[in-house]
C-alpha cells in the first residue's frame, strides 16, 4: 500500500472514530435492556400482610387547612414519619399529591417557601388547588437519621473520626424509600378522607429520581412530575433512573429541566427523553437555570397536575 493511500485509511479510520464518539456524547444516555429492568422490579416489592401501625401523632388546625404528622411501620421496621396536609374548603375525599423532596433533605421542605426546591411555595400553590398533600422524609434523612447513627448523608472523611457503621448506598436509600412510600399509600388510602383514585407526585431532583421507580411499580399513581432529576451516575448502581424509563413511557408524566444544571448534560437529556420517554402522555420545559428552578416551576407543575388529576 503506498504511503499516500495509509495516510488516507488512516484519516478515515479517525473521522469515523471521532463521529462515532461524537454520536454518543450527543445522543442519548445508555440504558439496561427491558429484561433487566423487569428483573429489577422486585427491589421496590413491599409486603402488604405486615402490619402498618399507622396513627396520627400530632395536629395543626388552622384557618384554611388541617396538617397532621403521622407515623407507620416501615418495610424494615424502622418507624416512618409523615405530613398529611388538607384545605378545609374543598370536599372530602380529596385528590393526593406526594411531595418527595431532594438528597439530604426532609419532608420539612415542603413546608419552607425560600429554598432549593420552592417547597412551601409549591405546596400552598396545591392547596390551593383543593389537593391534599403527603410528604415523607426518605431513607436516613430528617428525623430518619437513627437509621445511620445520627450522621448526615453527606459523608464527611474526618481521618480522625470512628468508621460510619450502617452508612447506606443511594440505591439501598432509594428502594428503601420506594418502598415506604407505597405503605404510605396504604395507609392514607384506608382513610376516607383521601380519594384513591387520584394520587400523583411531585419530585424535586432526588424525588424527581424516586418517580422513575414509583411509576414503575406503583399503579395507583396516575401522574407524576419530575423536577431536575439527575438521570445517570455510576454511584447510582442498580437505581439510575434512565433504566426505569422503561416503566415510566406511556405514563402521564413531566419532566421540569434547567439547561443550566451541572448534574446533565442538556443534550443527552433530551436525547434521552426523546428516545425513551416521549409519548403522548409526556411533557419535556426546560428553564435557563441550575439544579435550583427557583419557584418558576410551580406553575407548569400545578397547571399539569390538575389538567392530569
Amino acid at each position: 500500500m503506498k504511503h499516500g493511500h495509509k495516510l488516507l485509511l488512516f484519516s478515515c479510520i479517525l473521522l469515523a472514530v471521532a463521529l462515532r464518539i461524537g454520536a454518543e456524547e450527543s445522543g442519548p444516555y445508555p440504558r439496561v435492556s427491558e429484561e433487566a429492568f423487569k428483573a429489577r422490579l422486585p427491589f421496590f416489592d413491599h409486603e402488604p400482610a405486615i402490619p402498618l401501625e399507622g396513627r396520627i401523632v400530632r395536629q395543626w388546625d388552622r384557618d384554611d387547612t388541617l396538617r397532621q404528622k403521622f407515623v407507620f411501620r416501615g418495610a424494615q421496621g424502622f418507624l416512618v414519619p409523615g405530613y398529611v396536609e388538607f384545605p378545609k374548603q374543598t370536599t372530602k375525599p380529596c385528590p393526593l399529591v406526594m411531595l418527595l423532596h431532594g438528597w439530604s433533605g426532609t419532608k420539612e421542605n415542603w413546608w419552607e417557601d425560600d429554598n432549593i426546591i420552592s417547597g412551601g411555595v409549591m405546596r400552598k400553590a396545591l392547596l390551593g388547588a383543593g389537593y391534599a398533600v403527603m410528604a415523607l422524609d426518605a431513607a436516613a434523612h430528617g428525623e430518619r437519621g437513627n437509621e445511620i447513627d445520627y450522621q448526615s448523608v453527606n459523608s464527611f472523611d474526618d481521618p480522625k473520626a470512628p468508621g460510619k457503621r450502617n452508612f447506606f448506598t443511594y440505591a439501598e436509600i432509594a428502594i428503601q424509600t420506594v418502598k415506604d412510600y407505597r405503605r404510605a399509600l396504604d395507609y392514607l388510602t384506608q382513610r376516607d378522607d383521601i380519594d384513591a383514585k387520584r394520587i400523583g407526585l411531585v419530585g424535586y431532583s432526588m424525588g424527581g429520581m424516586d418517580s422513575f421507580y414509583l411509576l414503575s411499580v406503583e399503579p395507583r399513581i396516575k401522574t407524576a412530575v419530575a423536577c431536575v432529576p439527575p438521570l445517570t451516575s455510576a454511584g447510582y448502581g442498580p437505581a439510575s433512573p434512565i433504566d426505569y424509563s422503561w416503566g415510566v413511557k406511556g405514563k402521564s408524566f413531566l419532566m421540569l429541566m434547567g439547561r443550566q444544571d451541572e448534574m446533565g448534560d442538556p443534550v443527552r437529556v433530551e436525547a434521552s427523553y426523546h428516545e425513551y420517554i416521549e409519548s403522548p402522555e409526556s411533557k419535556l420545559i426546560w428553564y435557563d437555570q441550575g439544579h435550583k428552578l427557583t419557584d418558576i416551576y410551580v406553575p407548569d407543575a400545578l397547571s399539569w397536575v390538575k389538567a392530569h388529576l
